[in-house]
């Protein structure tokens, strides 16, 4: 299935970041390649999947594409595509061809596919550097060299090959971590879905269900809603299987008494959310679910807190750790002084992941954390999700109230001029809503 969403507004988004792009190349050449097809089994293959980065400056949708930009006193924007064939197209549907992909999505020029590798070297004659993904994929890299030699063999008549080979990926990734307004609309969209995606969930939730019964409920909402897909695997997690912390058999029966993890998201024309909610399969908290679930919210608000421009990467992560901590040694987890548990890594026993990840067209979206050494400043525009977390496996020095307990609150955060903005805000989480929405469908 290809997916075509062009409209004026979304095309002119792509334009104006290949045209930044080719501000920044100066006199050089990058060259991205979209996602090949993936065979599931035999002659079935997987949902088709673009590759983000060439999304991300292109808007087209099809397999078997390559951008190609070309800096320099006269830019250019090339596309290379499949041909249009109707006898294909009978089986598998509508292709642009170059000519039509060209007025569609604004390029300069667009060539057939299999002209790529006759065009390439060509292309790269007298061009200070080549931009391309080195080492994401050995047959690119390969066929990269093979260009690079076609043009070296024509030194003698005076032409030269690009001197420096450099990962695109360091410009794009940069560009990435800033949301523009169109991006944020879509990661919106994506948000309120896998929300309400999430409330859908929980009202279909009691005991004697299986996972999979909630799994489809969400995969049901979010197709019912337009998103394409779900942005990774849904986690759907019924008592101790909350404990594994990429759990996705999705296959066990909730039980009265346990909690419910989920985490699932949607993506919508590329852009993913991801939330992650936990509540009891019956509708009430216990005691002791009802404590480590508070601690966890009180964590999350912590870490939400921190997240405003100026302020360094890790610092929702450690403010989240610090109320973490403190909630071990009320649970009785941990015994000992706050700063000496964090200083060694003792709570890491109970909170092993990060508090966070950027994201965008990714679920775990491009772009550095750290800048000369350093936990990077988060800036307006970035998006990261706030997931502090509890997992407490049964063991002779944990009360047993707590075994098989494993509670993760998620939501996804936009960086704002005054502060954070909680795109998933829709997805009930304080302990007074959930017992009112669980098992009421």
């Amino acid at each position: 299935m290809i997916w075509n969403w062009g409209n004026a507004v979304s095309l002119n988004a792509y334009r104006h970041r290949r045209e930044r792009v080719l501000q920044a190349l100066g006199e050089g050449v990058m060259v991205i390649a979209t996602a090949p097809e993936a065979v599931r089994n035999r002659d079935a293959h997987h949902p088709y999947r673009f590759d983000s980065y060439f999304y991300y400056l292109t808007g087209f949708t099809e397999p078997e594409a390559v951008l190609v930009l070309v800096g320099g006193e006269q830019p250019r924007q090339i596309l290379f595509c499949r041909e249009r064939n109707q006898e294909r197209e009978i089986w598998d549907g509508f292709r642009h061809g170059p000519e039509a992909a060209r007025e569609a999505f604004g390029f300069d020029a667009a060539h057939a596919i299999a002209e790529l590798d006759e065009q390439m070297p060509r292309l790269l004659e007298n061009q200070a550097a080549l931009h391309f993904a080195i080492g994401h994929d050995s047959a690119w890299d390969a066929r990269v060299v093979g260009w690079l030699n076609a043009v070296r063999a024509k030194t003698r008549s005076g032409v030269q090959a690009p001197e420096q080979l450099l990962d695109a990926r360091r410009l794009l990734d940069e560009m990435r971590l800033i949301k523009d307004g169109f991006e944020l609309d879509l990661m919106r969209k994506a948000a309120d879905i896998s929300a309400a995606a999430h409330i859908a969930a929980m009202r279909a939730t009691r005991p004697g269900r299986h996972e999979h019964e909630i799994e489809a409920e969400l995969l049901y909402a979010f197709r019912r809603q337009g998103a394409e897909a779900p942005a990774y695997t849904s986690i759907v997690a019924g008592g101790a299987n909350a404990c594994v912390l990429h759990y996705v058999f999705n296959n066990q029966v909730l039980k009265a008494g346990e909690l419910l993890l989920i985490d699932a998201g949607a993506e919508y024309r590329g852009y993913a959310a991801d939330i992650t909610r936990t509540f009891p399969v019956d509708g009430r908290f216990g005691g002791a679910q009802r404590d480590a679930y508070e601690i966890v919210l009180a964590a999350q608000a912590a870490a939400i807190e921190q997240v405003a421009p100026g302020r360094a990467w890790q610092s929702p992560h450690e403010a989240a750790v610090k109320v973490l901590a403190q909630g071990m040694v009320d649970l009785g987890l941990l015994q000992g002084e706050v700063d000496g548990l964090i200083e060694s890594e003792a709570y890491k026993r109970f909170y092993m992941h990060r508090t966070g990840h950027w994201l965008g067209l990714d679920v775990h979206d491009a772009g550095e954390y750290k800048q000369a050494g350093n936990w990077r400043a988060l800036q307006p525009g970035m998006t990261l999700t706030v997931e502090p977390g509890l997992y407490i496996r049964p063991a002779d020095d944990v009360p047993e109230a707590l075994w098989h307990i494993g509670i993760r609150i998620e939501d996804d955060a936009l960086v704002t001029e005054a502060g954070c903005e909680i795109l998933t805000h829709g997805a009930p989480k304080a302990v007074a809503e959930i017992e009112e929405i669980v098992g009421r469908d």
